[in-house]
């Protein structure tokens, strides 16, 4: 079965697709732009998001959910915000339907229903966040408010790719409120550390911590944290954002708060999120030419048990071995699966699985019944061996933890054999070209000249690193002289 999918030697975007479409994690849909998440890929979506949601509790934070319509006139406040997403809106002019007089059995939008005010379908939710912030907070006793938003957003996308880029996605925003810009810059600094944790220690993906570039920063944010993971292709994605907002939307929505002092003050604010993109950097980060490897903490299913047996004698007796198994596995918090479906074979079986990217596989027959073991081969490696079917569960645990590690372990050596550092611009062109990966070279500071490096090399700063090292040089662009060296690669 894995030897349908196209090499990633071969081509690695059709490959991406290839394993997307066959893994059973999404599907094109009739509305462009657009995709069905099916149940598996929703399943690996609703253990990120158990994940996050718990993590963003245990920080402070609360859910709430506000409408999927954003008036005009909200977004139109905040200046920066409004020109950085009119080109991506999605825009509602009429509520209302009605038979074409003309056409028997078609629809017409009818003239006669047109809003007053055209609706957004919301790209992002700070406008109609912040309009109700308004009333929600009076003095410094309201504040800080800590929400998070699980929700759908529209971006209008002309070139789409499943998980990666499309005209409607899954994601989480959380909206902050603070009385001081120091507590504003703590939360958004505090979330991304947040996000970088979730990436690595339960999507097995290493993250380099940093701030976006003024070219590069959220529309309306005074500053960009970010957190950039490598591909196996060697381009960078963008896997989470966190922003400081400063006073921009509260004086945009006039939201003030009365101090201690009973002084009226502007709120400080922040926004922060990750989507369902996040699903397409784990496929690329791990996965391999015969399918998905999926890390033990997020799998949907961590291990699937397959019975080798001949008649209903041998079943009856490998059943009632897995009973056994499935119980104690369960009881120790493992997703398991028994798949004794008789209309395939096991040799399908197993590759179906691998192409799943299940971490752990048990074989198990009546020779491995009276031998007192069971066969396992774990996914990242490929690997089998027979191991005894006594102390099952603990060693079933450690392989977990194991296989979470190695998956971690083998992506941070590619990503830190991917970083060159560069001291003129034909060796960053070579690099870019040739190698590809994150490039460490010093930049003059002015979007003039990310741009023209953008322009010839299609390369962007990713971040300018979290505690960079200040090192006097010159741009490898310009010539000008440059006080740090800053991370550029392609990216996705």
């Amino acid at each position: 079965m894995g030897n349908e999918l196209t090499s990633r030697s071969a081509d690695y975007a059709q490959w991406y697709n290839d394993l997307i479409l066959k893994g059973g994690l999404a599907d094109y849909s009739a509305v462009r732009g657009c995709m069905v998440i099916k149940p598996y890929g929703y399943a690996l979506w609703e253990n990120m998001k158990d994940q996050l949601d718990k993590m963003f509790k245990e920080t402070g934070h609360v859910n709430a959910y506000f409408p999927l319509f954003v008036p005009k006139s909200f977004l139109e406040k905040e200046e920066g915000h409004a020109e950085g997403f009119a080109k991506e809106c999605a825009v509602v002019t009429h509520y209302r339907l009605k038979n074409d007089p003309n056409q028997k059995g078609k629809l017409m939008v009818d003239p006669e229903a047109k809003l007053e005010e055209e609706l957004i379908v919301r790209p992002t939710s700070e406008a109609i966040i912040w309009n109700a912030y308004k009333d929600w907070i009076q003095s410094y006793r309201d504040l800080p408010l800590l929400i998070n938003q699980w929700a759908n957003v529209v971006r209008w996308e002309m070139r789409t790719r499943l998980f990666l880029r499309t005209a409607e996605f899954l994601w989480q925003e959380g909206h902050t409120a603070h009385a001081t810009s120091e507590e504003a810059i703590e939360e958004a600094e505090k979330m991304l550390h947040v996000y970088a944790d979730f990436v690595e220690n339960y999507m097995a993906l290493p993250v380099i911590k940093g701030v976006k570039t003024a070219n590069e920063r959220f529309a309306g944010a005074l500053e960009t944290y970010c957190i950039e993971a490598l591909m196996q292709d060697g381009k960078a994605l963008q896997a989470g954002t966190s922003h400081f907002l400063g006073q921009n939307f509260a004086k945009a929505f006039d939201v003030k708060y009365l101090t201690k002092e009973n002084k009226q003050e502007y709120v400080w604010a922040t926004s922060w999120g990750v989507s369902t993109r996040l699903i397409g950097a784990l496929v690329m980060a791990h996965s391999d030419d015969e399918g998905l490897v999926l890390p033990p903490k997020i799998a949907p299913l961590q291990v699937v048990i397959v019975p080798i047996y001949k008649g209903p004698e041998q079943k009856a007796l490998v059943d009632d071995k897995v009973a056994g198994i499935l119980t104690s596995l369960k009881s120790a918090g493992i997703s398991v699966k028994y798949d004794d479906a008789d209309n395939s074979r096991p040799g399908w079986k197993f590759a179906e699985y691998e192409l799943k990217g299940v971490p752990v596989r048990i074989a198990i027959g009546p020779k491995d019944i009276e031998n007192g073991v069971v066969e396992i081969a774990r996914r990242d490696t490929k690997e089998k061996k027979s191991v005894p079917a006594e102390g099952l569960v603990h060693y079933i645990q450690s392989l977990l933890e194991e296989i979470q590690q190695n998956l971690y372990n083998k992506a941070l050596a590619f990503r830190n054999a991917s970083i060159t550092e560069v001291n003129s611009w034909d060796e960053f062109k070579k690099v870019i070209t040739e190698k590809g990966g994150f490039v460490s070279a010093h930049w003059d500071g002015t979007g003039e000249t990310e741009d023209k490096i953008k322009e010839e090399t299609k390369a962007t700063i990713r971040c300018i690193p979290l505690n960079n090292q200040q090192e006097a040089g010159v741009c490898v662009f310009s010539g000008k002289a440059s006080k740090q060296r800053v991370l550029f690669a392609q990216a996705y």
